[in-house]
C-alpha cells in the first residue's frame, strides 16, 4: 500500500507524489469537484485543522478584551466515545478553570478521564479514531450581548456559526443543547428569583442555567454554556475503501499523518471562536476607540442596569 507522507526537507511541489485517493469523511473528494484540482494536496492541506492555529492566536487578543469587562473563559472535555461526565451542566466555571495543565484529556472527573483513555487506546489498537464534546464555559459576561430583532445579529446563531466551522465540529449546543427535546418545560426553563447573578449587575438570579447564558440570542447574564460535538478524525491507519482517481478503481483511501483523538485540541480552539465571537459583541454593545472609553461604556450599563434592577426598601425578599 502506499502511503503519502509528509513533503522532505528541500523537496519542491513538483517532488512530492500527488494524492489521488480521498478520504471519506475529508473535504478531499467534493474540494476536488469544486476547484477542479488533480492533486487531492492542494484540498487536504487547506482544509487541515492546522489553520486553527490563527483562530487560537486571535482568540487570545480577543480574550484580554472580554477580560477587561470582567469576563473569563474555560473549557473541558465532556466525552471522548461512550466515555463522559455524566452532569456537564454541575460543572462549575471554577472546576473548569482549575483543571490542571498538564492533565492527560482535561477532563473535571479524573475516574471519567480514565475511562476516556482507555476509549482512546482500543481505538489506536483497533487502526481507528474517537470523537466527543467538550464545552465552553464564560463566566462574568456581561448581560445584553447579542440581540432578539434580527436573525443574523442573535448571538446564539453566531456561536453556532463559529463552533461549527472548527473541523470535524458537528454539531453545536448551548445549555442543555439537545437534551431540550427530551423533557417538558419545566424540567428546561430557568426560573427567575430576586437576589443577583454572580458579576451581572441585575437584581434578579436563575437557580438553573439551563438555557446556558442564552435567551432568545440575548446574554441574560448567567454563565455562558457552549458545547461542540467533534466526530472520530476519519484519516484512518486501516483505511476505508474509496476510488483511486487517477485509475478509477476501488483502493484504500489515502494515509495522512493523524491523531487517534483531537477532543482536547478541538475545546482550546473553541474557547478561541467562542472568545472571538463574544469581542465582537461586546465591541457592539458598548463600543468606543481604546479600551478606557469601551470600559468606562461598559460601567455606566452596570450601574444603570444596577438602578434599574434595585429592590424597593419594601419589597418582599425570596
Amino acid at each position: 500500500m502506499h502511503v503519502e507522507s509528509e513533503m522532505p526537507e528541500g523537496a519542491t511541489g513538483q517532488d512530492r507524489a500527488a494524492v489521488t485517493r480521498p478520504r471519506p469523511g475529508h473535504a478531499d473528494l467534493a474540494g476536488l469537484v469544486k476547484y477542479g484540482h488533480d492533486d487531492i494536496r492542494d484540498i487536504l492541506e487547506r482544509a487541515s485543522a492546522r489553520e486553527t492555529a490563527a483562530r487560537v492566536a486571535v482568540g487570545a487578543i480577543a480574550r484580554q478584551l472580554l477580560h477587561a469587562v470582567g469576563a473569563d473563559i474555560a473549557s473541558h472535555v465532556v466525552s471522548i466515545g461512550s466515555a463522559a461526565v455524566a452532569h456537564p451542566l454541575a460543572v462549575t466555571f471554577e472546576q473548569a478553570e482549575a483543571i490542571p495543565a498538564d492533565s492527560a484529556l482535561h477532563c473535571s472527573d479524573a475516574g471519567v478521564e480514565r475511562l476516556m483513555i482507555a476509549e482512546i487506546d482500543r481505538a489506536r489498537d483497533a487502526g481507528d479514531t474517537m470523537g466527543g464534546s467538550f464545552e465552553v464555559i464564560v463566566h462574568r459576561l456581561p448581560p445584553g450581548l447579542g440581540s432578539h430583532v434580527q436573525w443574523d445579529r442573535k448571538l446564539d446563531g453566531r456561536l453556532a456559526q463559529a463552533l461549527m466551522s472548527i473541523p470535524a465540529i458537528k454539531a453545536v449546543g448551548i445549555g442543555l443543547g439537545p437534551g431540550v427535546a427530551a423533557v417538558p418545560d419545566r424540567a428546561c426553563t430557568d426560573e427567575i428569583l430576586l437576589g443577583a447573578a454572580s458579576g451581572a449587575a441585575l437584581g434578579v438570579r436563575r437557580p438553573t442555567n439551563n438555557a446556558g447564558g442564552l435567551e432568545g440570542g440575548i446574554t441574560n447574564g448567567e454563565d455562558l454554556r457552549v458545547t461542540g460535538y467533534m466526530k472520530p478524525i476519519s484519516t484512518l491507519m486501516k483505511p476505508l475503501r474509496s476510488v483511486d482517481l487517477t485509475t478509477m478503481t476501488e483502493s484504500p483511501a489515502a494515509i495522512e499523518r493523524s491523531d487517534v483523538c483531537a477532543v482536547p485540541a478541538a475545546a482550546v480552539v473553541g474557547e478561541a471562536m467562542v472568545a472571538i465571537v463574544l469581542a465582537d459583541a461586546v465591541m457592539e454593545k458598548f463600543g468606543g476607540d481604546s479600551i478606557e472609553e469601551l470600559v468606562a461604556n461598559w460601567q455606566t450599563f452596570r450601574a444603570r442596569t444596577a438602578a434599574r434592577f434595585r429592590q424597593p426598601a419594601s419589597a418582599p425578599t425570596a
